[in-house]
């Protein structure tokens, strides 16, 4: 009796894990197809678009975003000390410290976030396309 509840949930994990990879493909495919990649808001040296976090959302995640690569990544600004030190001044620019790691996330929470991806990316498309006047 266990095995067989154990089954079904090595299935449902497969799926999940199925579902996931064919969802990966196509984030980037999308992103593939964006060119020139935006710039994520307020960045100045990121390009990336910032991926919903609905279900997944997690109070130790920060910013998830897909970038040109199609790969999901948490997004961290910060002010890059070292920076500042050596150059002995406050230069925004040289101070700025924008970071982004990738993530490795559960199939279901992966499944959240690409998906979310790929609707972003896609309405950029679109608005790309009609700004462009092509049908």
């Amino acid at each position: 009796m266990e095995r067989e509840i154990l089954a079904r949930k090595t299935q449902a994990d497969a799926v999940l894990e199925r579902a996931a990879i064919q969802l990966q493909q196509l984030l980037k495919e999308a992103c593939a197809e964006l060119h020139p990649f935006p710039p994520f808001p307020n960045a100045m040296f990121t390009n990336a678009i910032e991926c919903e976090e609905g279900a997944a959302a997690h109070p130790e995640r920060g910013c998830v975003v897909v970038c040109e690569d199609g790969e999901l990544y948490e997004l961290e600004f910060g002010i890059d000390h070292d920076s500042i030190e050596l150059s002995g001044s406050w230069d925004p620019v040289t101070a700025r410290k924008e970071t982004k790691k990738k993530l490795d996330l559960h199939p279901r929470d992966y499944l959240v976030y690409a998906y979310n991806g790929l609707v972003a990316v896609t309405d950029h498309l679109l608005e790309r396309q009609a700004g462009e006047g092509k049908p």
